[in-house]
């Protein structure tokens, strides 16, 4: 077997799946890059199991995370996605998915795509940890701070330094498999 990182539960088969084949591996896509950034905001105060069991109903609920679909929902969808069981049903991170495809919407506009926008907070290309256990990996960056402020001055919601960095995590703008990690060396060149 091999060795992955510790915050890996191995009785988990989605969370080993979601592990090996693509935390850490960089993303590009618009639409991708919507998804995680509102799963990691959803998960804000819960366990990233929670999520992931609801990834698919995540998915069903936001129209694939298709943004101008998701930025056009009106406040009666929203009313319906809060009886949702699929998802989180919490109001506050709802609204602020539909407020965020309105946001990304914006920023593609301006930096020609979320990806171009988001991937300038760590030059253009993933950023490499050297870390040794989990306890040696920080919870935020000087570089999540950034995305955090700057997403937060574009009106984007649930997008703290944590959140921004666990998703620079999810989504390879870094690479924070420990050094021990079978991930690591494999995602080292990407």
């Amino acid at each position: 077997m091999p060795k992955r990182c510790a915050w890996v539960p191995a009785d988990q088969p989605l969370y080993l799946a979601y592990h090996d084949e693509e935390w850490g591996v960089p993303v590009h896509d618009d639409t991708r890059l919507f998804e995680m950034l509102t799963l990691e905001g959803a998960q804000a105060g819960l366990s990233w199991s929670t999520i992931l069991n609801k990834r698919e109903g995540y998915r069903r609920a936001f129209g694939g995370f298709e943004v101008t679909k998701v930025a056009r929902f009106t406040p009666a969808k929203v009313e319906r996605l809060l009886q949702d069981p699929g998802i989180v049903r919490n109001r506050l991170k709802v609204e602020s998915t539909v407020n965020n495809a309105a946001r990304v919407r914006e920023v593609q506009r301006e930096h020609g795509s979320l990806d171009a926008f988001l991937w300038s907070f760590v030059g253009g290309k993933p950023m490499v940890g050297k870390f040794k256990s989990l306890g040696d990996i920080p919870a935020e960056t000087a570089e999540s701070k950034a995305m955090s402020k700057s997403l937060k001055a574009n009106g984007f919601r649930f997008v703290g330094p944590t959140v921004c960095y666990a998703f620079m995590q999810a989504c390879g703008l870094v690479n924070d498999h420990v050094t021990g990690c079978f991930r690591y060396r494999q995602l080292r060149g990407t």
